[in-house]
Protein backbone atom coordinates (compact mmCIF):
# COMPACT_ATOMS: atom_id res chain seq x y z
CA UNK A 1 0.00 0.00 0.00
CA UNK A 2 2.71 2.54 0.55
CA UNK A 3 4.63 1.81 -2.30
CA UNK A 4 1.80 2.48 -4.36
CA UNK A 5 1.15 5.41 -2.84
CA UNK A 6 4.78 6.66 -3.11
CA UNK A 7 3.95 5.71 -7.20
CA UNK A 8 0.94 7.65 -7.00
CA UNK A 9 2.85 10.61 -5.83
CA UNK A 10 5.87 10.58 -8.14
CA UNK A 11 3.20 9.80 -11.12
CA UNK A 12 1.04 13.12 -9.83
CA UNK A 13 3.91 15.18 -8.92
CA UNK A 14 6.03 14.35 -12.76
CA UNK A 15 2.78 15.15 -14.67
CA UNK A 16 2.57 18.81 -12.28
CA UNK A 17 6.24 19.44 -12.83
CA UNK A 18 6.05 18.77 -16.97
CA UNK A 19 2.49 19.66 -17.10
CA UNK A 20 2.18 16.67 -19.17
CA UNK A 21 0.85 13.46 -18.88
CA UNK A 22 1.92 11.09 -21.75
CA UNK A 23 1.21 6.97 -22.15
CA UNK A 24 5.01 6.24 -22.58
CA UNK A 25 5.40 6.17 -18.42
CA UNK A 26 2.20 3.36 -18.75
CA UNK A 27 4.45 0.69 -20.75
CA UNK A 28 5.18 -2.56 -19.71
CA UNK A 29 9.13 -1.72 -20.20
CA UNK A 30 8.15 1.02 -17.20
CA UNK A 31 6.88 -1.53 -14.96
CA UNK A 32 10.12 -3.96 -15.91
CA UNK A 33 12.33 -0.89 -14.96
CA UNK A 34 10.70 -0.40 -11.70
CA UNK A 35 10.93 -3.73 -10.72
CA UNK A 36 14.56 -4.04 -11.77
CA UNK A 37 14.95 -0.64 -9.37
CA UNK A 38 13.89 -2.35 -6.65
CA UNK A 39 15.93 -5.70 -7.14
CA UNK A 40 19.30 -3.88 -7.31
CA UNK A 41 18.78 -1.65 -4.64
CA UNK A 42 17.15 -4.08 -2.27
CA UNK A 43 13.32 -5.90 -1.70
CA UNK A 44 12.22 -5.24 1.86
CA UNK A 45 14.50 -2.33 2.78
CA UNK A 46 12.83 1.43 2.58
CA UNK A 47 15.78 3.16 0.85
CA UNK A 48 16.91 -0.22 -1.35
CA UNK A 49 14.67 0.81 -4.28
CA UNK A 50 15.66 4.33 -4.04
CA UNK A 51 19.31 3.47 -4.55
CA UNK A 52 18.42 1.01 -7.01
CA UNK A 53 16.52 3.66 -8.88
CA UNK A 54 19.23 6.05 -8.55
CA UNK A 55 21.68 3.31 -9.81
CA UNK A 56 19.44 2.42 -12.53
CA UNK A 57 19.56 6.16 -14.16
CA UNK A 58 22.96 7.32 -13.57
CA UNK A 59 23.64 4.13 -15.69
CA UNK A 60 21.29 4.86 -17.84
CA UNK A 61 22.71 7.95 -18.22
CA UNK A 62 26.22 7.17 -17.70
CA UNK A 63 25.91 4.89 -21.00
CA UNK A 64 23.82 6.68 -23.30
CA UNK A 65 26.29 7.09 -26.01
CA UNK A 66 25.71 3.42 -26.79
CA UNK A 67 22.80 3.46 -28.28
CA UNK A 68 20.39 0.59 -27.97
CA UNK A 69 23.32 -1.51 -26.72
CA UNK A 70 22.06 0.59 -23.39
CA UNK A 71 19.88 -2.24 -22.43
CA UNK A 72 22.00 -5.33 -22.92
CA UNK A 73 24.69 -3.71 -21.09
CA UNK A 74 21.86 -2.64 -18.61
CA UNK A 75 20.95 -6.10 -18.65
CA UNK A 76 24.36 -7.74 -17.78
CA UNK A 77 24.83 -5.58 -15.05
CA UNK A 78 21.65 -6.98 -13.49
CA UNK A 79 22.39 -10.06 -13.89
CA UNK A 80 25.30 -9.75 -12.07
CA UNK A 81 23.91 -7.34 -9.42
CA UNK A 82 21.23 -10.19 -8.66
CA UNK A 83 24.10 -13.10 -8.82
CA UNK A 84 26.27 -11.27 -6.42
CA UNK A 85 24.06 -8.78 -3.91
CA UNK A 86 21.14 -11.38 -3.59
CA UNK A 87 18.98 -9.53 -1.29
CA UNK A 88 19.93 -6.19 -3.37
CA UNK A 89 23.18 -3.57 -2.53
CA UNK A 90 21.08 -1.95 0.64
CA UNK A 91 19.80 -5.42 1.61
CA UNK A 92 23.52 -6.27 1.87
CA UNK A 93 24.79 -3.50 3.44
CA UNK A 94 22.51 -3.94 6.30
CA UNK A 95 23.44 -7.22 6.36
CA UNK A 96 27.12 -6.91 6.56
CA UNK A 97 26.75 -4.17 9.08
CA UNK A 98 24.55 -6.62 11.22
CA UNK A 99 27.45 -8.99 10.77
CA UNK A 100 30.28 -6.63 12.01
CA UNK A 101 27.90 -5.45 14.89
CA UNK A 102 27.49 -8.65 16.24
CA UNK A 103 30.56 -9.00 18.85
CA UNK A 104 32.12 -12.61 18.62
CA UNK A 105 31.40 -15.16 21.33
CA UNK A 106 28.68 -13.03 22.64
CA UNK A 107 25.26 -14.42 21.95
CA UNK A 108 22.68 -11.94 20.47
CA UNK A 109 20.24 -10.47 22.23
CA UNK A 110 16.57 -11.02 21.46
CA UNK A 111 13.57 -8.94 21.51
CA UNK A 112 10.85 -9.99 24.49
CA UNK A 113 13.26 -12.48 26.02
CA UNK A 114 14.81 -11.48 29.71
CA UNK A 115 18.36 -11.49 30.17
CA UNK A 116 19.86 -14.68 32.21
CA UNK A 117 20.59 -13.61 35.64
CA UNK A 118 24.10 -14.05 36.42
Amino acid sequence: MISAALAGLAGATKAMVFQLASLTDVTWQMSGEVVLMTLVGGMGTVFGPAVGAAIIIYMQNYLAGFGEWVLVIQGAIFVVAVLVFRRGIVGELVALLRQHAATPGEPQETVGLAKPAR
